[in-house]
């Protein structure tokens, strides 16, 4: 077997696997209205113990459970906190869970960062966009944690339980999460250490 045939089968079995993997997390469409109409509840915590996570010293910060629908998610495997944190999840909830909301916004997520733009009049102050929708970088704490998040679609309300964590490398890369919902810009995502992951039916 030349080594073109060769190359030929590899991509072809590379085309298939990614064809599959993108079918798999194919956007659901949810019904119009409210789907996940409570705020996150956060406890902010005193002087928590820190978990040692791989190379990583994780220190709490605060218990936080949230119901909210995804708005996107985005995959990550080569950055500076890909071995910790493989996946963001940009989620809504309140107004920005409501069908009818978003599709007056443009949402884009990347580069460790989660975007909105209106592309029709927001039928709700901004403010409001801001402080019910969040990128959250999510770490899984085990393995069949890791597998739940991986499945996660587009459109699916998902309950998430957890800590949110500062966190620093041996090497002294670091990181430290939001704890309010209103802020923005850089420094502005939660970085949550995910416990349990329940989809919403």
């Amino acid at each position: 077997m030349d080594w073109q045939r060769i190359a030929l089968i590899a991509l072809t079995a590379v085309a298939l696997w990614q064809g599959a993997h993108q079918w798999r997390l194919r956007p659901v469409h949810p019904p119009d209205g409210i789907l996940a109409p409570d705020d996150p509840g956060q406890l902010d915590l005193q002087r928590a113990p820190s978990i040692t996570y791989g190379h990583w010293t994780l220190t709490p910060r605060a218990s936080y459970d949230i119901t909210a629908r995804i708005l996107s998610r985005e995959d990550y495997s080569f950055d500076a906190l890909s071995d910790l944190i493989p996946q963001d999840l940009a989620l809504g909830w309140g107004a920005l869970s409501d069908n009818g909301v978003l599709s007056s916004l443009k949402i884009d997520q990347g580069a460790r960062f989660y975007g909105w733009r209106p592309i029709a009049p927001l039928p709700i102050p901004r403010q409001a966009v801001i402080e019910h929708s969040a990128n959250t970088h999510v770490i899984p704490a085990d393995p069949v944690v890791r597998s739940a998040l991986a499945r996660l679609r587009v459109g699916q309300v998902v309950h998430l339980t957890g800590l949110l964590v500062d966190g620093v490398r041996a090497n002294g890369t670091y990181f430290s999460t939001s704890l309010t919902r209103s802020d923005t810009g850089a420094g502005a995502c939660e970085v949550m250490l995910v416990q349990s992951v329940a989809v919403q039916e």
